[in-house]
């Protein structure tokens, strides 16, 4: 049987609860920035979650929900000089403090790290984002706590492929069977379970209603020692919150 070796996290949704109140704030100062007039609301923007990617939002959102838009004839330059302002924005919202960490995930990766276990990010946001929501909230030296930090285009095909979760493995010169996945939507569970990881589910309001096919476990949250986590579909083996304990069972369940 193969022996835990890396954890290998999601971001948004799965770190921190950053797409209510962090990436669709960023796109509103943008379109404000940018006099465009649109506005993302809650509910909008949970329904343009289904696909995953900035840039890759904008055009949906312009080819189902707004499409009286005139596109301008450099519409490339346009959706990318729109996501580089929201990025800009979303980093300031960080120093801010404007989106703590869900509970559980701090003590989960030190515990992590306390074991010697490797640490990875496999994410569709800009690395730029990563780089905020880490260093604002775990501080500038988690940054080499991640041996690999794959995100945005570093590869051509987003989630929900597998793409990611496959360089991420490549670059760790680690197999599947050694690592486990943390994930929180429904592109990201079919992402991981394509590339045949073991994978926990800590879902979010935008997202408790996913299916969640494949996970190993499916939960509200990671939880702490004072605050339960409840299970959604699969078995704590006794456990009240997420710990390395809990971590390796699931991981060994999965790679029976």
């Amino acid at each position: 049987m193969s022996e835990l070796t890396a954890l290998i996290f999601d971001v948004d949704g799965t770190l921190a609860d950053t797409e209510r109140d962090g990436h669709r704030v960023a796109f509103n100062l943008a379109f404000q920035e940018a006099s465009l007039g649109w506005d993302w609301t809650p509910e909008l923007y949970g329904e343009l979650l289904a696909v995953t990617g900035g840039k890759e939002r904008i055009r949906y959102y312009l080819e189902k929900f707004n499409t009286e838009f005139q596109k301008p004839g450099n519409f490339d330059e346009f959706v990318a000089g729109l996501h580089a302002a929201k990025t800009s924005f979303y980093t300031k919202l960080m120093a801010d403090g404007a989106v703590p960490l869900r509970p559980g995930v701090e003590r989960l990766i030190q515990e992590a790290r306390d074991a010697g276990l490797r640490l990875a990010i496999a994410t569709t946001t800009t690395p730029e984002n990563v780089t905020a929501l880490l260093t604002y909230t775990l501080g500038a030296d988690s940054l080499e706590w991640f041996e690999v930090i794959g995100a945005g285009d570093i590869v051509p095909a987003k989630k929900p492929a597998p793409d990611i979760y496959h360089y991420v493995m490549e670059a760790m010169n680690l197999p599947p069977e050694q690592c486990i996945a943390f994930e929180d939507s429904y592109n990201g569970i079919r992402s991981s379970v394509q590339a045949r990881l073991a994978t926990v589910i800590t879902t979010n309001g935008y997202t408790a209603h996913d299916d969640f096919s494949g996970a190993a476990i499916v939960l509200d949250q990671m939880g702490e020692p004072n605050a339960d986590f409840t299970v959604i579909n699969g078995e704590a083996g006794g456990h009240r919150y997420l710990n390395m304990d809990m971590v390796r069972e699931l991981h060994q369940a999965a790679n029976v």
